[in-house]
């Protein structure tokens, strides 16, 4: 059974971590492309709708490969994980369903309008369609993001007779304590990676011709959301951070490394490095600065936290993946604000297309945003074992009964070959579209190249992951 467990939780984890790219990068594009076509509407540029049409064909090709991803990983609720969608389904199901809802009359009914409808609906009538499809991926990760909150934070339910979670208050289930913070957090990160991305590729083309048409306008663009995204989504993760406390406190001291309970007013120290021992229950190799972790945990030099010494080793997450994801999410959103900066510095001084060293940097960082939001999903989810239902249903008990871990075995291979041919096809033409800049009068997407897009099941991060 126990192995069972693990590759089922291998399979999900799998495959919800590329979706999570996919849906994250439609949402920060779609976005990104509504305010690209209102910019040509306002001020007449030409560059920003040949921008948008540039931009246009990855998000067909996003949207088409995320249908795949995100069919795929839906399955595994009816094959690995049958017991938690029988026990949670009256309150995940209705959510789930208004999502792909969502996903089908708003992104996919207006996707055609957006990608083939200019010259047939006219400038203002396309704009509102482009509006709608952003609004349609906002409205599709607000269901997702709530119904994976309420996994974390579970409010207004009843239990059944039959062990099955009832809805008795929707109002509690949608708001339930931790999704606002989620829903901020997520959609911070989605801008932010696609803002890095974008500027990367922008980057790309000015070290390779300093005059490339869309490449500056692009670099600027990105820099100001990072200027300004990433400091907010700072003060979003340290908000987020104060619930998780108090719902979630083992989650917290994983993150932080603390073992031992603390005597009250000592402070909480800022641990810089360890290598966490689950079995030992204490750090090797610890490089710490005392009482500065109380400044983001409690905000007061002298408070403390919980250590997990505290807890019963039964419910304790795997310390060390949270430990380290946390650290990797942390330091690359400090890059982040770093890159923001010095943009802010470089423009005052002239030099933003000038400075080769920034360009450079702008590159490397290129997946930063998205290696960032997959570290923050590990600490999130793998925080939250051993529970699925934090605190209501373990995650023991929520695998599909009597499923065999050859069966689990053969399935995470296929989908793993599978996940493996159709990223692959995908990152190729992605780079192939991104390997030149924008053309003055950039044609937007061939009708073939989505002609057999599906709408997404999923769109949003953070889809019940971590089982």
């Amino acid at each position: 059974m126990e192995a069972g467990i693990d590759l089922a939780r291998s399979q999900f984890g799998f495959t919800i971590g590329l979706h999570i790219v996919l849906a994250a990068f439609s949402i920060g594009l779609a976005n990104y492309l509504m305010v690209l076509e209102a910019l040509w509407l306002w001020t007449a540029r030409q560059v920003y709708i040949d921008i948008y049409n540039y931009w246009l064909k990855p998000f067909a090709l996003t949207f088409a490969v995320g249908a795949v991803s995100g069919i795929v990983m839906e399955y595994q609720f009816g094959t690995n994980w049958g017991a938690f969608a029988v026990r949670t389904g009256p309150v995940i199901g209705p959510m789930m369903m208004y999502e792909i809802v969502v996903a089908f009359f708003l992104e996919s009914g207006f996707l055609g309008v957006m990608l083939f409808g200019m010259k047939k609906v006219g400038r203002k009538w396309h704009f509102g369609a482009t509006v709608l499809v952003a609004i349609g991926s906002i409205l599709s990760a607000f269901w997702i993001l709530s119904a994976n909150s309420w996994m974390h934070t579970p409010a207004g339910y009843q239990m059944g007779a039959d062990g099955r979670f009832l809805p008795v208050d929707w109002w509690a289930i949608v708001f339930n304590p931790s999704f606002p913070y989620r829903l901020v957090h997520m959609t911070l990160a989605a801008f932010l990676s696609t803002a890095f991305l974008v500027g990367g590729v922008a980057a790309w083309h000015l070290l390779r011709d300093r005059h490339a048409h869309g490449a500056r306008a692009m670099l600027s663009m990105s820099l100001w959301m990072a200027l300004f995204a990433a400091p907010l989504q700072l003060l979003a993760g340290d908000k987020h951070g104060e619930n998780t406390l108090e719902h979630q406190p083992q989650k917290v001291a994983a993150m932080e490394g603390d073992w031992d309970a603390r005597a009250p007013g000592s402070g909480e120290p800022m641990v810089l490095f360890a290598v966490p021992d689950m079995r030992e229950r204490r750090n090797h190799y610890e490089v710490s600065i005392p009482r500065v972790a109380s400044l983001y945990l409690r905000h007061d030099l002298s408070g403390t936290i919980r250590g997990l010494k505290e807890f019963p080793p039964s419910d304790i997450p795997p310390v060390p993946t949270v430990f380290f994801a946390f650290r990797a999410m942390v330091g690359l959103g400090l890059l982040m604000i770093a890159a923001g900066i010095a943009g802010l510095v470089l423009r005052w001084k002239r030099r933003l297309y000038d400075a080769t060293w920034l360009h450079r940097a702008m590159v490397a960082m290129s997946p930063a945003g998205f290696v960032a939001m997959l570290a923050g999903w590990t600490v999130t989810e793998v925080g939250r074992q051993p529970w699925t239902v934090y605190g209501a249903l373990r995650t023991s008990q929520s695998i599909s009964p009597q499923i065999g871990w050859q069966t689990v075995a053969w399935s995470l291979a296929a989908t793993v070959a599978l996940y493996v041919v159709m990223f692959g096809v995908g990152l190729y033409y992605l780079v192939r579209l991104l390997a030149r800049p924008p053309e003055e009068g950039e044609q937007g997407p061939h009708p073939s190249l989505v002609q057999h897009i599906r709408p997404r099941a999923g769109t949003a991060p953070a889809h019940g992951a971590g089982k």
